[in-house]
This record gives C-alpha cells, sequence and structure tokens, in this order.
C-alpha cells in the first residue's frame, strides 16, 4: 500500500491526529470471499461500523472514523469488489449486508453497533437494517437517494463514468488521474490525496484502481431503486443526513422520511457535497456526534402499528 505519511504537508492537525490513531488491518471470511476491515479503539467497547460507496474503500472513512477511538471500538469495511477486500464474479446487495454482519460480530464490538454508510454504502446499512435490525443499535444513512430508479443515474451511464480499467505508469500519474462519481464543486486537496493514494494498487510496473469494474454491471437501471423495497423494513433507529449539495433533494429526503414512517431525523449537512467526507469532513464529524449523542440519551420513536 502506498506509505501512509505521505499526507499533503498542509493538513491540519485534527487530521493529522486522525490519521496518527493506530489501526489494525482486519480479514473475515465470508461466503468464500476474504472481507478486509479497519480497526481503531479496544475491542470489547460499543462499536460504530462504517459503510463506504461504490467503488470507494474503507479508508475514506478513516479521518473521521478514527476520532471515535478513545470511547468506541470502531471499525471500517471493504465490501467485497471494493479496497482489499477479494472480487466475486457477481455481486448482490443482500450479500453486501451479510459482509456487513460478518465484520460487526469478527470485529470486537460489544453490544449493538451503529451502522453508517455513504451513498452506496447507505443503501447497504438500509438493507442492514431490514434484515438484521434487532442486531443494529441504529443506522445513520449519508446522502444516499433511495427512490425509484432515475435515468440520469442509470448503470450505462455509471459504467462509462467509471470506464475501462486502466494500468498507469506512476503512482503519481494515477493519483493525478482520481475522480469522484459523482464531481463536487469543493474538495480537501490533504483528504483526496489520502484517499487516492489507498485507491490503487501496483500490478507489475504500473498502478490499478482497487475496485472490480464488474459492481456496476451487477445493478439494473439504477443503483438508487435497490434499496428502495427494504426502507418500509427498518426496524432500528434511522437518520438521514442530507448534502445541501449532494444526490438527495428535499423532495427524496421528505420519501425517504414517509418511508421509514415519518419517525426518523432528516438533518441537512450545509454547503456539503455528495462525498461530505471530502469536502465538510468536521461538519460531517458534528452531526454523527450529535446524533449519537441524542440516542444515547433518548428514546426512538415508533412507527405507527409498531
Amino acid at each position: 500500500m502506498p506509505d501512509a505519511v505521505s499526507t499533503a504537508e498542509d493538513a491540519p492537525t485534527w487530521f493529522r491526529n486522525a490519521l496518527a490513531v493506530p489501526s489494525t488491518d482486519n480479514y473475515v471470511e465470508v461466503a468464500g470471499s476474504r472481507i478486509h476491515y479497519l480497526a481503531w479503539g479496544e475491542p470489547g467497547h460499543r462499536g460504530l461500523v462504517f459503510v463506504h460507496g461504490g467503488g470507494a474503500h474503507a479508508h475514506w472513512w478513516s479521518h473521521v472514523a478514527a476520532t471515535f477511538a478513545p470511547d468506541l471500538r470502531v471499525l471500517a469495511v471493504d465490501l467485497s469488489g471494493h479496497g482489499d477486500s477479494s472480487h466475486r464474479s457477481s455481486y448482490a446487495l443482500e450479500q453486501w449486508t451479510e459482509e456487513v454482519v460478518a465484520v460487526t460480530r469478527h470485529g470486537g464490538i460489544e453490544g449493538r453497533p451503529v451502522v453508517i454508510g455513504h451513498s452506496m454504502g447507505g443503501f447497504v446499512a438500509v438493507v442492514t437494517a431490514a434484515l438484521h435490525g434487532d442486531d443494529l443499535a441504529g443506522v445513520i444513512v449519508c446522502d444516499s437517494p433511495v427512490t425509484e430508479p432515475d435515468p440520469e443515474v442509470a448503470s450505462y451511464r455509471m459504467r462509462q463514468s467509471f470506464g475501462r480499467p486502466r494500468t498507469y505508469a506512476s503512482l503519481d500519474e494515477a493519483i493525478g488521474r482520481f475522480r469522484t462519481i459523482p464531481p463536487q464543486a469543493h474538495y480537501l486537496p490533504y483528504v483526496m490525496d489520502h484517499v487516492a493514494r489507498r485507491s490503487l494498487r501496483q500490478v507489475g510496473d504500473g498502478w490499478q484502481w482497487k475496485f472490480d469494474q464488474n459492481v456496476f454491471e451487477q445493478f439494473g437501471d439504477s443503483m438508487r431503486g435497490v434499496a428502495l423495497p427494504y426502507l418500509a423494513k427498518v426496524r432500528c433507529r434511522f437518520a438521514l443526513l442530507r448534502s445541501e449539495h449532494g444526490l438527495v433533494t428535499p423532495d427524496i429526503g421528505a420519501s425517504m422520511f414517509d418511508a421509514v414512517g415519518r419517525v426518523a431525523p432528516v438533518v441537512e449537512l450545509p454547503e456539503a457535497g455528495h462525498h461530505a467526507m471530502l469536502d465538510q469532513p468536521l461538519l460531517l464529524l458534528t452531526a454523527l456526534r450529535t446524533l449519537l449523542a441524542d440516542w444515547e440519551h433518548s428514546d426512538p420513536h415508533r412507527r405507527a402499528g409498531r
């Protein structure tokens, strides 16, 4: 893996301190695939599990997740087909859910964790909440537009955005080509450098992106709709963080609020793009800490009839 000390020199102290928190690389076998996850904090404590978006990996969360380590056991998973986990011949949302559950059980968390998912990882979190809600303390979804399929984000366009596999001659060339899908107006350069360096693997004399291009071949017309049937079946606490400049529009946020029984907070992150950990990580961190603190000291509202 590219050297962890290559963080941009102008990174602020809070970011450097987060990356300096001790972590371990761990693996668990799930349905024939080796699933990698990062872990911070002492085993045996209550915990959090962070789930990345499509084409991303666990280190997208590391500068946020590590800050919880003094009090909690914190895990960040590489879903199969991503990061340092194995690739599969095919992918399914339910299979990724089983990977999250396996990591939770393997990772030394005491009691029921909170699962936090971004974008596609939010879809995984929704399905986890629907299928394994009794095993979770709650789920926080970050700018995941669970709605009817939208032709503007159809799978063929996703495939075009990620393009064909390519080998770059040098690490610097590859980092220079790092882009997010969708793009956004602002990024923090030191976060982008950290994430990009951990998105690549050396292949012979060149460098390639770690994620499996076939992930985006496995879903139908859109990733947006894959979690929709599960949203009304969520059986634990639920919250939606909606980025002001993200994919979850006010209308989508309202429809998700209705689908979960109008008992979940929907919070806007001002000035944030879809990838809030890349442009507004401290704002995202504050929202997460506020929700978790409230859940520690409040009783959940229940969907009517439950």
